[in-house]
């Protein structure tokens, strides 16, 4: 087994962040509209959360739903006006009408986030080229993560494709953290932890009753216990 792996929850509100942190999250991506596989939140609720809890939060550029980036400008100003909230890491990733990255917007918004650090979500399940696209974004201030399922469908048809991109450490535009999630469920882990995986990321797993409900502490302590105190 390789150290202990980092644990991060989908939060909507005070709330859900209070919950995850209880249950021994280890870091939050903040999001509303799960119906829209989860936009930008407001800023009310970035400073609510960040009073509430003492563990990172990562907060969704998000506009719409898609991949597209959409008005690039109105998406800078929303990490700017995240910044000045006091968020102090992010979540994005916009794909072009092909499937490419959309090297443009992501450069423009992670120029804005100066060094900030960021997830580039799973956008790259939806990307013509895997390789292509973390090749192309290898060297962008602050991206440590890849948010990846390792398909479109989620982690039962990916998991050969995130098996062999975590024996890809280190090689170029393989330097990020690989955080698995989407469709993720326990049984999937220990393949995942021997193969070196170590940050996993759960929604509807921590919430037993679903998205109308709240995130369920005792879900995520489920959780953190297989994958180590």
């Amino acid at each position: 087994m390789s150290k202990r792996a980092v644990l991060e929850v989908i939060a909507l509100d005070v709330e859900d962040a209070v919950a995850a942190q209880a249950g021994g999250a280890d870091r939050l991506e903040l999001v509303t509209d799960m119906a829209a596989d989860g936009l930008t939140p407001a800023v009310t609720t970035v400073t609510g959360i960040r009073a509430a809890v003492d563990i990172p939060v990562r907060v969704m550029l998000r506009l719409t739903d898609g991949f597209a980036a959409g008005a690039v400008e109105r998406l800078v100003a929303a990490a700017r006006e995240m910044r000045e909230a006091g968020a102090e890491e992010f979540v994005l990733g916009f794909l072009d009408t092909d499937g490419q990255v959309d090297l443009a917007a992501v450069e423009r918004v992670a120029a804005e986030l100066e060094g900030c650090r960021w997830t580039f979500h799973r956008a790259i399940d939806h990307a013509a080229d895997r390789d292509a696209l973390r090749k192309q974004l290898a060297d962008l201030p602050g991206l440590d993560t890849y948010l990846t399922a390792g398909a479109a469908a989620g982690v039962d048809e990916g998991l050969p494709v995130l098996l062999t991109e975590a024996a890809r450490r280190g090689e170029p535009g393989y330097g990020q953290h690989l955080l698995v999630g989407g469709g993720l469920r326990l049984d999937h882990v220990p393949a995942l932890r021997d193969a070196g995986v170590d940050a996993f990321h759960i929604g509807g797993a921590a919430r037993p009753g679903g998205w109308t409900t709240p995130v369920s502490a005792d879900a995520v302590a489920r959780w953190r216990t297989v994958l180590g105190e």
